[in-house]
């Protein structure tokens, strides 16, 4: 059952009616659900909004039949704004996972290769690509590089912290305690196939919260099997930036 959190989510419900009911029927048995940020934060590249994750909680919560509700997000290491993060998203009551960002520092240095030699490049770009560039593309590309060089830039730092393995383990746990029937994992990524498959196999409901452009084919294959995808796009106002909201409650 919907018990709005907030005056504003209140508010809103009474002129988002369809929404609601939309989301009740899919929230109308227990259910848990899994929020793989790193995959949803770029989101608002396309969408043109952002979501907030206070506003998220509150709306969530507004929905007495939402038992967990699990938040993957990697921890940049000594900066103080992703930590502070980290706790932001712990005090409003999300069940968060996580674990150090990765810092991989990948060389750049091109001053001992020829200007036709793909052997930093392929570093980069995905071989099928790179056989297909022209040799005039190659060397472009090392003269930039060489110029980064001079400048004394030898390596560019790359990021890397996914929670691929966490939420399907998460998923297929939660699975097994018998006391979850819908499974709503809000992520666009390939790798969750498998546990989402096996979760519909087995007589579970499952639900992607994405936007439409963000979904991998794997995933939408899967909705000849039951998978169903809900476009965030109708809860905008539900989730955004209060400066971004279309209506104003």
């Amino acid at each position: 059952m919907f018990k709005p959190k907030t005056e504003r989510i209140k508010k809103l419900a009474e002129k988002y009616p369809g929404r609601i009911a939309e989301l009740e029927t899919i929230f109308n048995t227990a259910t848990n659900v899994y929020i793989d940020y790193a995959n949803v934060r770029p989101w608002s590249e396309k969408l043109g909004w952002h979501i907030e994750v206070k506003r998220l909680k509150q709306f969530l919560d507004s929905f007495d039949t939402i038992g967990s509700i699990k938040f993957y997000q990697g921890t940049l290491t000594g900066d103080s704004e992703s930590e502070r993060f980290i706790r932001e998203v712990t005090e409003l009551g999300y069940e968060v996972k996580t674990k150090p960002v990765k810092i991989m520092r990948l060389p750049i240095n091109v001053s001992s290769i020829p200007s036709d030699s793909p052997a930093i490049l392929k570093n980069f770009i995905r071989m099928p690509l790179l056989k297909n560039l022209r040799l005039e593309a190659i060397e472009y590309l090392n003269n930039r590089l060489r110029e980064l060089n001079k400048q004394g830039q030898l390596h560019i730092e790359d990021r890397k912290c996914n929670f691929d393995v966490e939420i399907g383990r998460d998923i297929l746990l939660d699975y097994g305690r018998q006391d979850v029937e819908c499974f709503v994992l809000w992520s666009g990524d390939s790798d969750f196939a498998d546990p989402l498959d096996q979760l519909l196999s087995n007589g579970k409901r499952a639900y992607l919260f994405a936007t439409a452009r963000k979904v991998a084919s794997e995933l939408n294959a899967l909705k000849t099997k039951g998978l169903r995808i809900y476009d965030i796009q109708k809860i905008r106002d539900f989730i955004c930036w209060k400066k971004e909201m279309t209506l104003a409650v």
